[in-house]
């Protein structure tokens, strides 16, 4: 691209985005049920700037985003609409599942699924309820102690252990512990296994 074009292709770009924030503003207000003056209170941004900010009469500033960020509790890169990098990792996004915090890292819909799962201290409570699924599931321990309940059988994981099994398998996964434990997990929703095409002698 040549300098001439990059200077007329720059500024519409950097309006595209700056007209873009308005409306994903109160996009994410309306979607979270949160008014105006409550957003107010939660950011210190005056009612006046933010309705101004939503209908684009005001200019978005890092000043103004980092608190809204902060407030809806989505990355900055969503208020701005910044399109998405080649690193995966930029984009990965922390979902709640009860207890758990878990990070989808692959975004395919079918086939084997990764996730990173956090388990915090003793969690799920209560006592251990066997469930079966369909599918087939393999863990990783990252960090910590991981209980995994398989059928008869009660193991106790540490850091670089596996586990493998099929999820029509009554079992029960959670951390005794009082610390955080870090799992990385593949998961065959339709009982798709991890293909290992080498393995070290025995």
């Amino acid at each position: 691209m040549g300098h001439d074009q990059e200077a007329r292709s720059t500024p519409r770009t950097t309006a595209q985005v700056v007209d873009g924030v308005g409306p994903r503003l109160r996009t994410l207000r309306q979607r979270q049920d949160v008014t105006l003056a409550a957003l107010a209170e939660r950011t210190g941004i005056s009612v006046s700037t933010l309705s101004r900010l939503e209908s684009g009469q005001r200019k978005p500033t890092l000043e103004l985003l980092l608190p809204l960020a902060q407030a809806y509790q989505v990355p900055l890169d969503d208020l701005v609409g910044a399109p998405q990098t080649g690193d995966p990792r930029v984009h990965l996004k922390p979902e709640q599942h009860g207890d758990r915090v878990v990070v989808p890292l692959t975004r395919r819909t079918g086939g084997v699924r990764s996730f990173k799962q956090l388990f915090p201290p003793n969690s799920p409570g209560g006592e251990p309820s066997l469930r079966t699924h369909e599918g087939y599931e393999w863990l990783y321990v990252l960090s910590g102690r991981l209980r995994l309940l398989l059928g008869e059988h009660d193991l106790d994981l540490g850091p670089g252990e596996v586990a493998e099994f099929d999820t029509h398998t009554p079992h029960w996964i959670g951390n005794v512990t009082d610390q955080v434990t870090e799992v990385l997990c593949l998961y065959g929703p339709q009982g798709e296994r991890a293909h290992v095409r080498s393995r070290p002698a025995s």
